[in-house]
């Protein structure tokens, strides 16, 4: 387990293989990597931008020795990513944290942003043996909706929801707005979330209504990946080795943080 661990944290150095433009601000990238290609849906990633940081990404996709990853260009290092072409070189420690558990009944996934990335994963190895699942995709406007081909074939048309907040796709409202319905109508066995952290917090309030159980991943500053710095902490947890997949349990343990605070690069606590 050790020595597993230690391969993991090594640094190698790898190319871009591919490069897909999923959205205005959203690029998914493809490279090889023989560790991280053994990844679970949920588990995360550091990427290596020479010269201008190293970043955490959640995965998208990993089978083959291949490993894709889809970045938002939000800050300095997602938006020099963003220039970089086929056959440039990045840098990779990982797989890192923990992953989602794969039921096998009935399952909700609610994801907003490229928070799809992880539970589209997620979605591909559930398939296969789950009851059921429903996925429900939001989105500020029509073109932020992410994977929305992939996610029809994977999932089928018919149990794909979206919502927009401009209203250009789907329902115009917030991506947690349809859930009462939803949980109203269908007897799910399990909730699965990726996105804005408020987002997960309602949707943790609802589940605790509803009495159901719940799987999120979360998202905070990450400098170490491997739970030494602390700038990750979340309660008693650190992101980075106690999740980023939390349960129920966990997030009741941390609710008077969640969505609430998080620490900011000196250490500081901020408003989400």
């Amino acid at each position: 387990m050790l020595d597993s661990h230690i391969a993991n944290n090594t640094l190698r150095t790898t190319q871009i293989i591919n490069i897909q433009i999923e959205s205005p601000t959203v690029k998914t990238y493809t490279f090889m990597d023989k560790l991280c290609s053994k990844a679970r849906p949920g588990q995360f990633l550091m990427l290596w931008i020479p010269g201008i940081d190293e970043i955490p990404l959640s995965i998208m996709n990993a089978s083959d020795d291949l490993v894709s990853v889809s970045v938002k260009a939000i800050g300095d290092a997602t938006r020099h990513l963003h220039t970089f072409e086929a056959g440039a070189t990045v840098g990779i420690r990982g797989p890192f944290g923990n992953g989602f558990t794969e039921n096998q009944g009935r399952s909700l996934l609610i994801s907003g942003g490229t928070g799809t990335a992880p539970l589209l994963f997620l979605a591909k190895r559930l398939i296969p043996k789950a009851k059921h699942l429903t996925f429900v995709e939001g989105a500020k406007t029509k073109t932020e909706l992410l994977f929305i081909n992939e996610l029809n074939k994977v999932c089928q048309e018919k149990n794909i929801l979206t919502t927009t907040e401009d209203g250009t796709a789907g329902l115009q409202c917030l991506v947690t707005r349809p859930l009462i319905d939803l949980l109203d109508r269908e007897p799910y066995d399990m909730i699965y979330t990726c996105g804005p952290e408020i987002m997960v917090k309602k949707i943790f309030e609802l589940t605790e209504q509803y009495k159901l159980p719940m799987e999120a991943s979360l998202e905070r500053l990450m400098r170490c990946g491997i739970g030494l710095c602390g700038s990750c902490m979340i309660g008693k947890y650190r992101v980075c080795r106690d999740g980023p997949v939390f349960t129920t349990t966990q997030l009741r343990e941390v609710k008077d943080e969640l969505g609430i605070s998080k620490m900011g690069f000196d250490g500081a606590r901020i408003p989400i």
